[in-house]
């Protein structure tokens, strides 16, 4: 419960959410900790401090651990850990016809995408080429 627009308190999620529609990776960074945060909080975890600063991120990172995921009725997916230029890791997709294929340690590239039956978008990743 962070901002306040036109009398209305905005939760931290919101405000993250705000900006994956923007197509833009919010995180916030704490000023007392000089630590990026993530998943957005209203304190700061490391200092119990309200010393958080909305920042945007390059949306470039590394594979940290990929797992794949087999359904039953559908097709295999991975589900990645992708630790962001900016300091943090979080957990998504990387977006490719062969989930199989996906290595740690491969860069990464955000794309935020909406998907059917979600009411928010998401961020996923792509790989990035890095021949170019």
């Amino acid at each position: 419960m962070t901002d306040v627009n036109n009398g209305e308190t905005i939760s931290p999620r919101r405000i993250y959410v705000d900006h994956l529609r923007d197509g833009k990776l919010a995180y916030q960074f704490s000023t007392v900790a000089q630590r990026a945060v993530f998943y957005p909080r209203v304190r700061c975890p490391f200092t119990g401090d309200d010393c958080l600063e909305w920042r945007i991120s390059m949306g470039l990172g590394t594979i940290y651990s990929i797992s794949v995921v087999y359904p039953r009725k559908e097709a295999a997916y991975n589900v990645a850990l992708i630790d962001i230029d900016e300091g943090f890791r979080m957990m998504s997709k990387v977006m490719t016809n062969e989930p199989e294929s996906v290595r740690i340690g491969q860069r990464v590239a955000l794309r935020v995408v909406s998907e059917a039956g979600l009411e928010d978008p998401i961020p996923v990743f792509d790989i990035v080429d890095e021949q170019s």
